[in-house]
C-alpha cells in the first residue's frame, strides 16, 4: 500500500483503500482501477491523497509528500457503514456560518455532484448534511423573496442557474411538505427530491439546456427525457427512499395525464412529485435569467392557481398560496404602476391580492384589478 498525492496518481492505479469525501462518505471503493474520469472526480471533490497498491513502503511515500505528521489517527466511527454515520448526525467539518455562504457552498457541491453523476456515486451524505445546514437557516428563506445577494448571483452566474434553482426548489418543497402534512421524518427526503429533480439535465446537450429561444420538436423531446435520465442516475443510489426517485421521475407529470415522461395521472403520481411540481413551476417563473426577467411572484401564484385545474394538485396549490402569502404582512412591495407600499392585510379569499398601504392610503388589490404586486422588496 502506498499513500500518494492525487496529482501523482495515474489511470490504471488500483485503490488499496476506500476513498472518502471530507464528510466521510465513500466516493470510490477499495479495489477500483482508476480511469481518466476517476482522476477528474477526485480533483472535483478536493481529495488530496489516495492509497494505491504498490511495492514502495508507506513511510517513504509519506516522507516524500510531507504528510506523515499531518495524518490524524483514524476515528473508529469511519469503519461504520455510511448509513450508521449518517444517522448519528455527526460530521467531521464544523458547521459553516452564514446563510449566503451556505447557499454558495451548496451550489459548488451540487455542481461537482451533477457533473460527476455518471462516473461515480452521488455524495448523498454530503448533500444531506448541506441541506440540514441550510434548513437550519429556514427563517431567512422565503419563496417570495430570495436574499438580494443570492438573486444577484443567479443573474451574474448564469451558468450556475440550474444549481441555484435546484436549491430553491429543495427548500420550497421542504416547506410545502410541512404545510401539507407530510410526516416530519420525510422532510429531508422531500428536500432531496427537490434538490435532485433536474439532475437528469446533465445528460442533455448543454446547447439544448441553455437555449434561449424556442426548442425544436426534437430538442423538446430530448429535454423531456431529463426526468428519465434523473431516475436512471438515482435508482441504485443508497440513502434515498423510493419517493425521491419517483419524485424526480414524475415531477413533470400532471393530474390530468398530460405530463411526461409516463403520462400518468391523479393518484398514480407520487406525493413527492406533486410537491416538487409546484415548487419547480413556481421558481422556473420567478427566478431571473440573463435573457428573461423574473415574473412577479404574486402573478405567478395566480397562474399556479389556474394550473391547479387539471394540472397541479389543487390542494397543494391552495396550501402553498395561503401559506406563502400569510407571512407577508409588513413586507415592502412595488406595484406595477411603480408605487411602493407595505402589505397591511391579506384576505383569505384573495391571498394574492392583499391590502397595500401606499402614501397613507389603502389600495385594495382585490378591487383594483388593473393593479398587482410587481416585486417583493423585502420579507
Amino acid at each position: 500500500m502506498v499513500l500518494i498525492p492525487v496529482s501523482q496518481a495515474k489511470p490504471g492505479d488500483r485503490l488499496d483503500q476506500d476513498v472518502r469525501t471530507m464528510l466521510g462518505g465513500v466516493l470510490m471503493f477499495k479495489g477500483r482501477t482508476l480511469s481518466v474520469q476517476d482522476m477528474e472526480v477526485l480533483k472535483a471533490f478536493l481529495v488530496k491523497t489516495v492509497d494505491v497498491e504498490g511495492e514502495a513502503e508507506l513511510e517513504s511515500a509519506e516522507a516524500e509528500i510531507g504528510i506523515s505528521a499531518a495524518v490524524p489517527a483514524k476515528d473508529k466511527s469511519e469503519d461504520a457503514p455510511a448509513e450508521d454515520r449518517e444517522g448519528s448526525g455527526a460530521a467531521p467539518n464544523a458547521k459553516p456560518a452564514g446563510y449566503v455562504e451556505l447557499w454558495m457552498q451548496t451550489v459548488q457541491l451540487l455542481k461537482n455532484a451533477f457533473r460527476t453523476a455518471s462516473m461515480t456515486k452521488l455524495p448523498i451524505l454530503e448533500l444531506r448534511q448541506q441541506m440540514e445546514w441550510l434548513l437550519a437557516h429556514a427563517d431567512q428563506y422565503s419563496p417570495l423573496f430570495l436574499h438580494p445577494d443570492i438573486k444577484e448571483l443567479i443573474v451574474d452566474e448564469e451558468a450556475d442557474y440550474l444549481y441555484h434553482k435546484s436549491i430553491a426548489v429543495a427548500l420550497t418543497s421542504h416547506l410545502l411538505g410541512q404545510w401539507s402534512g407530510q410526516p416530519a421524518k420525510e422532510g429531508m427526503q422531500i428536500a432531496l427530491a427537490g434538490l435532485l429533480h433536474d439532475i437528469g439535465k446533465t445528460r442533455v446537450d448543454e446547447d439544448i439546456v441553455n437555449k434561449q429561444g424556442a426548442l425544436t420538436d426534437s430538442e423538446r423531446a430530448e429535454m423531456n427525457r431529463h426526468a428519465h435520465y434523473a431516475y436512471d442516475i438515482l435508482r441504485h443510489t443508497p440513502g434515498l427512499n423510493e419517493g425521491v426517485k419517483l419524485g424526480v421521475l414524475q415531477h413533470h407529470e400532471r393530474m390530468d395525464g398530460s405530463g411526461y415522461p409516463l403520462g400518468v395521472s391523479g393518484e398514480k403520481i407520487h406525493p413527492y412529485a406533486k410537491i416538487v411540481a409546484v415548487a419547480d413551476m413556481f421558481h422556473a417563473m420567478t427566478l431571473n435569467r440573463v435573457y428573461k426577467r423574473a415574473a412577479s411572484p404574486y402573478v405567478v401564484l395566480e397562474q399556479l392557481k389556474e394550473e391547479s385545474f387539471g394540472k397541479l394538485d389543487p390542494q397543494l396549490v391552495s396550501t402553498f398560496i395561503q401559506k406563502v402569502t400569510h407571512f407577508q404582512q409588513g413586507s415592502a412591495v412595488q406595484l406595477n404602476d411603480g408605487r411602493v407600499g407595505k402589505i397591511v392585510f391579506t384576505e383569505e379569499r384573495h391571498p394574492t391580492r392583499p391590502w397595500v398601504s401606499v402614501d397613507g392610503q389603502i389600495v385594495h388589490l382585490s378591487e383594483e384589478r388593473q393593479l398587482w404586486i410587481e416585486k417583493v422588496l423585502n420579507s
